[in-house]
């Protein structure tokens, strides 16, 4: 049986839910011949990378997917590439403030080896809004993105990451783009069995 990791981020920025978390605990534990391990993450730069390392080491999966929540965004978004930064206008969990420095010694960037463009269309032809993304951002997301990518990228292990918008609950008072958890989760799931198939 293929195992996937698949990780959400706990709350931030003085939220109570996180739709990353909230669509990754929706999925089953296994997808056809997949077993699906769902793991939270800290939002914590200096923290993400060996709670990374660790689950690799104990799951040993054969893919792996981080799952972030993007404020702002309407559409589903798998992750094309990570840089070597971090900078963000919040602190994180830790009270951690970066203003602009490279997360460690490394290249530029990293480019996701998930099958990106495929989910995209898969996605779309399911009905579900979804577009490649460029930017993964300059927060906890990009920073866990590139140090999974570091992590894997000596070995057969496909990674990258996916951002997903607020739910429709989470945005209900706050007028903001949004859509229904049920469809994040169904979204994640046909991620999945694209990387597999």
């Amino acid at each position: 049986m293929k195992k996937i990791l698949i990780t959400g981020f706990e709350p931030f920025g003085g939220h109570t839910r996180n739709a990353s978390w909230e669509a990754v605990q929706g999925l089953p534990d296994c997808l056809g011949e997949i077993a699906v391990f769902k793991k939270q993450l800290p939002v914590e730069y200096d923290r993400v990378a060996n709670c990374l390392k660790q689950l690799l080491e104990e799951i040993k999966p054969d893919a792996v997917i981080c799952v972030g929540q993007a404020a702002g965004r309407s559409t589903i978004t798998p992750e094309k590439i990570a840089i070597n930064w971090k900078s963000g206008k919040i602190s994180d969990n830790a009270g951690v403030k970066y203003r602009g420095t490279p997360i460690c010694e490394g290249p530029d960037a990293y480019f996701s080896s998930l099958p990106v463009e495929m989910i995209v269309s898969n996605l779309q032809n399911a009905g579900i809004p979804a577009a490649v993304s460029y930017t993964a951002g300059t927060y906890v997301c990009n920073c866990a993105m590139y140090c999974l990518l570091r992590l894997l990228k000596s070995t057969p292990v496909k990674g990258g990451f996916l951002h997903v918008p607020y739910t429709c609950e989470q945005a209900a008072s706050i007028n903001a783009p949004s859509l229904p958890l049920s469809m994040l989760t169904h979204a994640l799931e046909i991620a999945i069995q694209t990387i597999f198939n």
